[in-house]
């Protein structure tokens, strides 16, 4: 029994050895020692991060204010119930006196948000739709001392805003480079989810230059945000700020696992004109754009699907008195190539108005070059309605392989509508109208080809190969776009 004993100890023993020297346990304590630590970043930068209220002064129907989001229908059976109780209570109807129960200049709650500060003399950075509307702006500092602020200047376009706090030596947040953030990165949110303060959450970027604006790349996370951490932080592992928490993806309300942050270095170009005039002011060049698709690249010549399409122009805008047309690509904007459409807004929106600027376009199969004079950026146009009705007759007339009737425009029509040549269609059938094509439309181009009348139309569509897509710029009103049709075999 005692060698028996003795046997299992060193059987024990020399499986322990062997178990503990195991590379890739080491490895995996190593790693585990890697994960990073967030208490001490968070003590060190959370002071720079405050609650934003804001208030309304009202002197009528309280019934008319904007409500807390309270959910329907949820009684005190309900786990939630004392939770959206406290921090979000129904507002009451008004009061058996009617309009007028608030007296001249009453504040009433409006809304919550986060932010944070950005300088030791009381800048403050939030979001615009936080501060949008409000008739009063109180920020609550981390050591409970709540500062009436002031709204230097917002912007909507990029839903930044700008507010100022009478104090000094405020700890404050140091701005980082959103440009160097990687996918994958670990990356922290502090703020008041529904109205918890100094909140914070981890979680990782998920992408960058997300599309979701005009103007706006923005960074995609799967840090925990909800209502109440719109205008906080997003933080690296430096300490450095390199977002600001603006919106979520939800279908619910809450969060879903995909939040969206705006990056820091397009939030601190706002920030300089905000601060040193109250407003944003953006170039224009007086186009309409949309997406070039592989479907029309191929047709078109190009190698792939890359630029802005102009599927409209600004008459007498910057772009038209260029020599820029409807139906052109934008390759490049002063030596910028412009992968995507929604690259186009931001390139052009941080262009000084008054500059002139060399663009590059695909026209017709080859490259043009183009010099814009930038304008300011005016408040968006409503597009004509079309204004070309199509002929009437005793028959139908007959459709061709693409399902498209055409007749040729008069020449002062072709006057008033700024165009060479085209033709009007007239009836629509078959992949036509599967396209969403209709009559009064008008055909400029087939496959990079212009179409001067209604006869070398029909030339040309008798010509296609059924096996290929042809690809049609086809104008309605004051806007244009290509539109991919495959004969039909006849």
């Amino acid at each position: 029994m005692k060698k028996l004993l003795a046997a299992c100890v060193l059987a024990f023993a020399a499986l322990g050895t062997v178990g503990w020297s195991d590379p890739s346990l080491a490895q995996a304590s190593t790693r585990a020692r890697a994960l990073p630590d967030f208490a001490d970043l968070v003590e060190k930068v959370g002071p720079a991060v405050v609650n934003i209220r804001t208030t309304q002064r009202v002197s009528g129907d309280r019934s008319q204010l904007p409500q807390f989001p309270f959910p329907d229908g949820l009684d005190e059976n309900d786990p939630f119930y004392e939770f959206f109780r406290r921090f979000f209570p129904p507002r009451p109807g008004p009061s058996p006196r009617g309009p007028g129960r608030g007296g001249p200049g009453e504040e009433v709650p409006r809304g919550l948000g986060s932010g944070f500060i950005i300088s030791a003399d009381g800048y403050v950075l939030t979001n615009h739709h936080v501060v949008d509307g409000a008739d009063d702006i109180y920020v609550t500092l981390a050591d409970k001392r709540e500062l009436r602020g002031k709204l230097i200047g917002s912007d909507r376009r990029t839903d930044v805003a700008l507010v100022k706090v009478d104090a000094t030596n405020l700890p404050y947040m140091t701005i980082g480079d959103s440009e160097r953030l990687r996918v994958g990165e670990w990356v922290l949110a502090i703020g008041s989810p529904f109205g918890l303060d100094n909140t914070v959450t981890a979680g990782i970027v998920s992408a960058k230059s997300r599309d979701t604006g005009d103007y706006l790349p923005f960074i995609q996370t799967d840090v925990a945000v909800n209502p109440g951490n719109s205008g906080g932080p997003l933080i690296n592992l430096s300490g450095e700020v390199v977002g600001i928490n603006s919106q979520i993806y939800s279908r619910t309300g809450g969060f879903m696992g995909i939040s969206f942050a705006i990056p820091i270095d397009e939030v601190m170009r706002v920030v300089e004109q905000l601060r040193t005039t109250g407003r944003v002011v953006r170039g224009r060049i007086g186009v309409g754009i949309s997406e070039v698709t592989r479907d029309i690249a191929g047709p078109l010549g190009l190698e792939r699907p890359e630029g802005a399409l102009v599927r409209s122009i600004e008459r007498g805008g910057p772009a038209e008195n260029a020599g820029l047309e409807v139906g052109d690509i934008i390759l490049k904007f002063e030596g910028k190539t412009i992968e995507r459409s929604s690259a186009l807004p931001r390139l052009v929106g941080g262009t000084r108005p008054g500059s002139k600027v060399p663009v590059e376009v695909w026209r017709r199969g080859e490259t043009k070059r183009f010099d814009i004079i930038v304008d300011e950026l005016e408040p968006e146009r409503t597009a004509g309605a079309p204004s070309t009705t199509p002929r009437q007759g005793d028959q139908a007339p007959a459709v061709n392989a693409l399902g498209l009737a055409v007749a040729d425009i008069p020449p002062q029509q072709r006057n008033r509508l700024r165009i060479r040549g085209g033709v009007v269609v007239e009836a629509v059938e078959g992949p036509a109208a599967r396209a969403g094509i209709r009559p009064g439309d008008i055909l400029l181009s087939i496959n990079n080809e212009e179409i001067p009348n209604a006869r070398r139309f029909a030339e040309i569509v008798s010509r296609l190969d059924p096996s290929k897509a042809a690809v049609l710029l086809v104008q309605r009103g004051d806007a244009a776009q290509f539109v991919p049709l495959r004969p039909e075999a006849r």
